[in-house]
């Protein structure tokens, strides 16, 4: 990502007004490597301003992801998340059980679409997301639903919830056996 300075010759060149509350935004987003939520970058941003709001963060950032300085990603998170490292080409690891996201720098230039599996679609570029369970938080969180021996994770728990007869706290990892599937129910 460019530096604050860079970002704010940019803004000037373009027409775009620079004010004290963008140039903390350009602070806060600088060296950040874990893909913050435009939430995380105001309550940075209003640690050093305090007059600050959410509605200039979100207008910020989104005026550098449609200048290309930054990205705006939706990889299944619930919200978005923004990538300050747009100038090398990567992909993304993501948690299920913490939202974590962080580059994965990997060649999948030999992916293609097989002959006729376009469906119409004029195709420009692909992404590849892994998900799985970060360090963190497999030593963190419990296991609900099947033997640590025989799992895998299908989603996270937002609210209390039960999953088969157990109940599932926020932040649990919800698992699947091989020989069944269980259904959250969520209480209201």
């Amino acid at each position: 990502m460019k530096t604050t300075e860079e970002l704010t010759l940019l803004f000037r060149a373009r027409g775009r007004k620079v004010t004290a509350q963008r140039q903390c935004i350009f602070r806060a987003l600088q060296g950040d490597v874990t893909h913050p939520t435009a939430d995380t970058v105001y309550s940075r941003a209003k640690r050093e301003m305090e007059t600050i709001s959410l509605k200039t963060v979100y207008q910020t950032l989104n005026e550098l992801a449609a200048m290309g300085e930054i990205a705006a990603l939706d990889i299944g998170t619930g919200t978005t998340r923004f990538d300050p490292n747009v100038e090398k080409g990567h992909h993304h690891l993501v948690c299920w059980s913490c939202g974590k996201v962080r580059d994965l720098h990997a060649d999948f230039s030999f992916l293609t679409v097989p002959e006729g599996g376009e469906e119409g679609f004029e195709l420009g570029s692909a992404e590849v997301v892994f998900r799985g369970t970060c360090a963190d938080c497999r030593g963190s969180h419990r296991l609900v639903g099947a033997s640590r021996r025989r799992r895998r994770a299908v989603g996270t728990v937002g609210t209390v919830g039960t999953v088969g007869t157990e109940v599932a706290e926020p932040g649990d990892v919800v698992l699947n056996s091989r020989r069944t599937r269980r259904k959250i129910q969520w209480q209201n």
